[in-house]
Order: structure tokens, then C-alpha cells, then sequence
């Protein structure tokens, strides 16, 4: 099964995403301070914070009409947070790859399952 990522109307394939973003090098650094407000909206198992590897990029993509977001390292901003992390490196996807991995959101409607 593949990990997906849902935030309010939107989701996305996560495995798909991180299979673009193997093997390229990060396309800029973050500051995860600047995210610290959706931390609230997102679910974080709290025992897994500590766990994570900060070195592996972030995954960003850009939401049609509204700008990036993370789509795949929320663990990692929450533990910056607490460490006093100042950056954390993103790749961010391309247009046509973070439509490829959006499962629904924008214009992509989820499937309907039928009984």
C-alpha cells in the first residue's frame, strides 16, 4: 500500500513523490518555523519525532493558485522545532510531477466507490 499525505481537500501519493525526488539533489533549505502553524492540522505521532533522520530532504510541492507546500517531512519540521534545527533541505517537485502524485484536490475529484 502506498503512503499517502491528506491535508484538508487534498492528498497525495507519497511513495509516487518520493520516487521523483530519489537521487536529486535539494532545491533550496527551509526554515521550519515558518511551518510551525499547520503542525496543529497535521497529524504527528509524537514517539516518532525523535526518530527521524533530518538529513533527508523535505518534499514541497507547488499547490496550483497558492504556493509550496510540504507534502512529505512534517516529522522532521516538528523535530527541528524541538532541537532548534534553523534548516531543513526540500526538493521540491515540478508541476507535472505533483499532479502525478495528487490523488484528489484542485481538480482532481476522489474515486467514488460504489457497494
Amino acid at each position: 500500500m502506498n503512503e499517502a499525505f491528506h491535508f484538508l481537500a487534498w492528498s497525495w501519493d507519497v511513495t509516487t513523490a518520493k520516487a521523483y525526488a530519489e537521487g536529486r539533489k535539494p532545491t533550496g533549505r527551509l526554515d521550519p518555523d515558518v511551518w510551525r502553524g499547520y503542525l496543529g492540522a497535521i497529524r504527528i505521532d509524537d514517539t516518532r519525532i525523535g526518530t527521524v533522520d533530518l538529513s533527508v530532504p523535505l518534499i514541497a510541492v507547488l499547490i496550483p493558485n497558492a504556493g509550496p507546500f510540504i507534502i512529505d517531512g512534517w516529522h522532521r519540521i516538528a523535530r527541528a522545532l524541538r532541537d532548534g534545527v534553523p534548516k531543513l533541505q526540500v526538493v521540491l517537485l515540478t508541476a507535472e510531477e505533483e499532479y502525478a502524485c495528487r490523488i484528489h484536490g484542485g481538480d482532481k475529484v476522489p474515486a467514488v466507490r460504489l457497494r
